[in-house]
């Protein structure tokens, strides 16, 4: 799942998102409102955490224009600001919980799960294209029933194809969608963790779900008979 932290204290938003990498969540980080702003709206994310001191456009503006632009997703407001009336202010603008500064990680992280769990309908926080199932919100992989174990990169790797199904997806879409990054085309490391996935997931299976498009990129699909 990908979340997106607001957050001006870049040694506070280095912590969050190490510990929400470490949970297996794909992170984006924004230093300040504008680029908050820009970025929440032109990427999709399963949950924005907002600081509301951000320079250039302060949190709740940036709240505001979300709430325009995409009304459905979740948004936790993580700040030093813990008067009555900011919580009040928050929550009426849109926000969907409120947490204030100093804070426990593990409260963080419950609450995040919480918020996922309440975001998602059933048929989409569980993938499944054929026998293979991926849980978003446990994180877990299965395929025909069978539990397989996968990295931080490659659980966001697998979830990008998956959310893609039957897509032609190419190296520079996957570069930014999972590694936050424009295309370089000196790395392969998007061809590397291709590989890391097909052993894990393809491996030993007589149907291959990953396929390599030549010329294009990668693309996740199974025949219509494959079933769990």
């Amino acid at each position: 799942m990908r979340i997106l932290i607001a957050e001006d204290d870049e040694a506070l938003g280095r912590f969050v998102c190490q510990g929400l990498e470490a949970e297996n969540y794909s992170v984006t980080v924004a230093n300040e409102g504008e680029q908050a702003r820009q970025t929440a709206t032109e990427q999709d994310f399963d949950l924005v955490i907002l600081d509301l001191n951000l320079p250039k456009i302060d949190g709740v503006s940036v709240l505001r224009h979300l709430r325009l632009k995409k009304p459905s997703v979740p948004v936790l407001v993580l700040t030093q600001r813990t008067r009555v009336e900011d919580r009040v202010e928050c929550l009426d603008t849109g926000a969907d919980d409120y947490l204030g500064k100093p804070f426990s990680f593990s409260e963080l992280s419950a609450r995040i799960r919480a918020l996922v769990r309440r975001s998602h309908l059933p048929s989409e926080s569980v993938l499944e294209v054929g026998d293979l199932k991926l849980d978003r919100v446990g994180r877990v992989v299965e395929r025909a029933g069978r539990k397989i174990e996968l990295t931080t990169k490659e659980l966001a790797l697998l979830e990008y194809l998956m959310r893609n199904t039957g897509r032609r997806i190419t190296r520079s879409m996957i570069l930014e969608h999972v590694w936050n990054l424009t295309f370089d085309t000196s790395t392969n490391v998007v061809d590397v963790y291709i590989n890391y996935l097909r052993r894990k997931i393809d491996d030993g299976f007589p149907i291959k779900l990953i396929h390599t498009v030549r010329g294009v990129g990668y693309e996740l699909s199974a025949p219509a008979e494959v079933h769990a």
